[in-house]
Order: C-alpha cells, then structure tokens, then sequence
C-alpha cells in the first residue's frame, strides 16, 4: 500500500494486492488478491461493499484498475482490466477477461460479461441483458 492509501476499518485487503498514491477502499469494500494479484492504480476509489477480486482458473486473470478510477458501491469487479479514468457504477458487475477501455463509463446496476471489450469513451448501459452503447467525443 502507498503511503497516502485509505483503507477503511472494516475494509478487507487480503493477498497480493498493490495500491497507489492517492487511493482508498471505503468501508466494507473487498479487495481480495488471495488466488492472483491485483493492481489498483493511483487516486482511484473502491467504494463502499465492492469487491474486487482475481482468478486463477483455465485462463490467468488477475485484475488491474487504473488512475483516476472510481468503483461504486456494491460493483463487483471479477478478474478483469479498467483502464484509467473509468466509472464503474452502484451495483455493476464486470467479469473474468473483460476490459473496459480509458474514459468509459458502465452506468449501474450494468454488467460486463466474460470476455466482453468495452472500447474507450463509451457508456455502457445494460437493460435485461440488451447492452445500450453511447460514444463519448472528448
């Protein structure tokens, strides 16, 4: 853990995990790095009960977030990549080998399934398992 990184009390880090500059894990969040590591970049936020979590299964996944990421409250993050300045939101889900590219935003309660690339700049939405994709142009 970097100096300036805040873990709550009642927040888990556990195994090889690696945190940045700048970042926190809020209360109840779990980063677990017990079956593959973990990479949290700097300034970015775990937020209240998300997990975080590797696996180590088939396929080698650890998981790696970016700068300048935040992860709402209660977003589940399985063995996948963020990229930097992404939002994950309340509640989204993003699973084993999928990648959502730098600038994008997955809205909540929205999941990324296995394998799935979301490109850089968009927002993804999922409504009943039919993904709604918008183009951010910076």
């Amino acid at each position: 853990l970097a100096s300036t990184t805040f873990v709550a009390p009642n927040a888990s880090v556990i195994g090889e995990v690696s945190i940045g500059q700048g970042s926190s894990v809020w209360y109840g969040a779990t980063v677990r790095g017990d079956v593959n590591a973990i990479t949290i970049g700097d300034n970015t936020n775990i937020q209240d009960q998300a997990v975080v979590h590797a696996a180590k299964i088939a396929n080698d996944f650890p998981t790696i977030i970016g700068n300048n990421v935040t992860i709402g409250p209660k977003a589940i993050i399985h063995a996948a990549k963020i990229s930097n300045q992404c939002i994950i939101g309340t509640g989204a889900q993003v699973l084993d080998g999928a990648v959502v590219g730098e600038n994008s935003i997955i809205t909540a309660g929205s999941i990324v399934t296995q394998g799935k690339s979301v490109p850089a700049g968009q927002v993804r939405h999922s409504i009943h398992c039919i993904d709604v994709v918008l183009t951010l142009e910076l």
